[in-house]
């Protein structure tokens, strides 16, 4: 029900790859680049002209990526300036502001609201309703569970805008808040419902409002096991790429501390 190449509008300056599958009602705007194997699904936008588009007659596009083997669930904008990588995939009625870049292998879940003007390292993975804020900057391996939000002005309404830093392979757990400018380090778990105003070191875990560091995150035992389970790679492998391979002999080969 959803390919029955009704409704759909697609600029001739854009670059449709092999085996690429567009719905209906979805439309793609100039300088768009789809590439081959992705899934655009009903009711898209892809290429959102951003707010210049409106006032100016000489208005051109900024080029929009979407890698190899993708999926854009129905109802999803992304807005012009755009790069996400291979793999890349979306939930239902997500935006996608412009200037946000994604690396290869990145989901952002259902409802989710993307600022525009931020940057995701590889495999970050974004459960629904999550909000990040312009000038966020995100590493590699980073999961973000639904309700939380990164913000960005320190002094409500002002002209500062200055996005929180997430380090590779952090744990940011349902409805944390992460105030402008913060620092997280590689390897932390910012615990459920968490006020961070303060950076935080490399693995910590920090819980609370206002959040505190508890302990070493390396220190927490496990419920299943009752051995440590951080650093979270050594026991979670389902999707990522040391699955079968084991993360320590992953890391290694791929440069990660």
């Amino acid at each position: 029900m959803k390919f029955n190449n009704k409704g759909i509008v697609i600029s001739p300056k854009s670059k449709i790859g092999n085996n690429v599958r567009i719905g209906d009602n979805t439309t793609i705007y100039d300088n768009v680049i789809i590439e081959d194997n992705t899934i655009i699904s009903n009711n898209c936008v892809i290429g959102e002209p951003i707010n210049d588009y409106y006032y100016n007659d000489l208005y051109a596009n900024p080029e929009t990526k979407i890698g190899k083997n993708s999926i854009i669930r129905s109802h999803s904008i992304l807005y012009a300036g755009s790069t996400f990588g291979d793999n890349f995939s979306t939930g239902h009625r997500v935006t996608i502001r412009e200037n946000s870049i994604f690396g290869n292998n990145c989901r952002v879940g259902t409802l989710c609201d993307i600022q525009g003007e931020v940057k995701f390292g590889q495999y970050c993975w974004l459960h629904s309703n999550v909000h990040i804020g312009q000038d966020s900057k995100i590493g590699d391996f980073v999961f973000i569970y639904p309700y939380v939000v990164l913000t960005n002005d320190p002094h409500p309404p002002s002209n500062i805008c200055n996005g929180p830093e997430i380090g590779n392979f952090s744990q940011i757990a349902v409805g944390t808040v992460i105030l402008p400018g913060i620092k997280i380090g590689a390897h932390c778990l910012i615990g459920a419902q968490s006020l961070v105003g303060k950076d935080v070191d490399d693995y910590q875990l920090v819980a609370g409002n206002p959040a505190k560091a508890l302990k070493d995150v390396r220190d927490l035992k496990s419920r299943e096991t009752g051995e440590s389970h951080y650093p979270w790679p050594k026991n979670f492998e389902r999707g990522m790429p040391w699955e079968n391979i084991g993360f320590d002999k992953w890391k290694k080969e791929n440069g990660y501390d």
